[in-house]
């Protein structure tokens, strides 16, 4: 999938406060520790939602929560076949929660660390404290290590290793169910699985708290995303100016600092028809907050037209893009400003959201909306600044980011991962219903079974799968 660095990790911890810092000293003035979170590393807040899912997932599979009421919980995609992101408590990477598409269910991925805000009631495997310093080494637990183990283990499953004091020596996955493991002499019971070691440093903390200690940060972040517009603007200051806004948080963050530190603008929004109600919401309240002219596209039929013909976009045949918002704008510029017409737009583009946008240059020109050139001022920030410095500003932000849906934009972009997608459709089965019944009537023109659908195959296959 690409290189995973996107640029330098800079998240780290103040003990002190109880708090992300993405600097290597807190503005309390301590020194801060770096938190070793799997690159890109582009970590996210954990909203009360979020908390309460990711702790329903370990309840139900160790009978604990591994997120503490008033501790700063954050929450990092990683690389994985589908969605899989690591959980940030306590300045420790104390689990992960992953979606396994086949099984059409989540997985919690314990971390050591985990022990250490609360016991496992339920899988687990009590070994002789001589094994500890070896299980601790990363070798796997060999039978005549175990003491006992939880009756409800089965093969396959994610396991913590005990002391009879409570100590978690490590976790991995079990190679046997319990009633064998109870009987073996000899052989492997569970197959450890090793972890770069993180410092679990308990204590509260507010949203408001981590802004405080992040506010050297965004004071720097703002100044130079300023400094960019002023060094780039110059031969371009002429032109017709927006913000596009897409009703996302780094549109949001690309709006609030071009308002900051250049000055205010038109937002250009894109209505396609097919995004969340809450995005129209979010336009509208960002519109009348900031007092901004909202300069709107509509493209609502363009969708639908394309689609009978070329089916359900994918993510290596993304035609909807063109279709939907790029088609749309190229004639609406030159429908405002004329065939030789150009317009500015501020665009929420960061290089840690892909490989490809890593290596795209902070000021171009569309290539295929030839007259648009666009410039992106907040290409160096992760998603902790655009996030914190939203908070800042106590900016109006787009509701589904609290449902765990991270990719605004049409609600069943095929770029999303099976296990967000199962969100959506809990969150809004009406729209989802509409989705699937258009996919079924081309289906079953195309004479394409329903399961190539329900499986998700959609989203990767497009077309060939007729």
């Amino acid at each position: 999938m690409g290189g995973l660095y996107h640029g330098r990790i800079l998240l780290h911890w103040c003990d002190s406060c109880h708090t992300p810092v993405l600097a290597e000293h807190c503005a309390c003035g301590a020194a801060t520790r770096a938190v070793p979170v799997t690159p890109p590393g582009d970590a996210r807040p954990a909203f009360p939602e979020d908390i309460a899912f990711v702790n329903s997932i370990y309840e139900e599979q160790f009978g604990m929560s591994i997120i503490p009421e008033g501790q700063i919980a954050l929450m990092n995609k990683v690389p994985d076949h589908d969605r899989m992101e690591e959980i940030i408590v306590g300045g420790a990477i104390v689990g992960a929660i992953r979606y396994l598409p086949g099984e059409r269910r989540w997985e919690a991925l314990p971390r050591p660390d985990a022990a250490l805000i609360a016991q496992p009631k339920k899988r687990f495997m009590v070994i002789d404290e001589g094994a500890l310093s070896s299980i601790r080494e990363g070798r796997s637990l060999l039978a005549p290590g175990l003491i006992s183990c939880d009756s409800s283990i089965r093969e396959g499953d994610e396991v913590f290793i005990m002391t009879p004091s409570g100590i978690c020596a490590g976790v991995g996955r079990a190679r046997v169910d319990a009633e064998e493991a109870n009987r073996m002499e000899r052989g492997q019971v569970v197959k450890t699985r090793k972890n770069i070691p993180s410092v679990y440093t308990p204590g509260e903390a507010t949203w408001d708290d981590v802004v405080q200690a992040n506010a050297d940060v965004l004071k720097k972040v703002e100044a130079a995303s300023g400094k960019f517009i002023a060094d780039s603007i110059g031969p371009y200051e002429h032109l017709p100016m927006s913000v596009s806004y897409s009703g996302g948080k780094d549109s949001l963050a690309t709006l609030l600092v071009v308002m900051n530190t250049y000055r205010k603008m038109p937002i250009l929004y894109i209505d396609t028809g097919l995004e969340f109600p809450s995005t129209e919401e979010n336009v509208c309240d960002v519109q009348d907050r900031y007092g901004l002219e909202c300069v709107r596209i509509e493209s609502i039929n363009e969708f639908w037209r394309d689609f009978e013909v070329s089916g359900p976009p994918s993510r290596d045949n993304r035609w909807c893009c063109r279709t939907s918002k790029l088609e749309p704008l190229r004639q609406y510029i030159v429908k405002t400003y004329g065939e030789d017409g150009e317009i500015v737009s501020f665009i929420g583009q960061r290089k840690y959201e892909s490989f490809s946008r890593m290596k795209n240059p902070r000021v171009w020109r569309n290539s295929y909306v030839n007259n648009q050139i666009c410039l992106a001022p907040i290409h160096t920030w992760t998603a902790l600044h655009v996030w914190l410095y939203i908070f800042r500003e106590k900016a109006p932000f787009n509701e589904m980011y609290r449902h765990g849906v991270d990719r605004m934009g049409c609600y069943m972009c095929p770029a999303s991962d099976l296990g967000v997608l199962e969100k959506i459709q809990a969150t809004h089965p009406e729209l989802w219903e509409e989705w699937e019944q258009a996919v079924s009537l081309w289906m079953n023109r195309k004479g394409i079974s329903q399961s190539w659908f329900e499986s998700g195959q959609w989203r990767t296959q497009g077309d060939k799968a007729i």
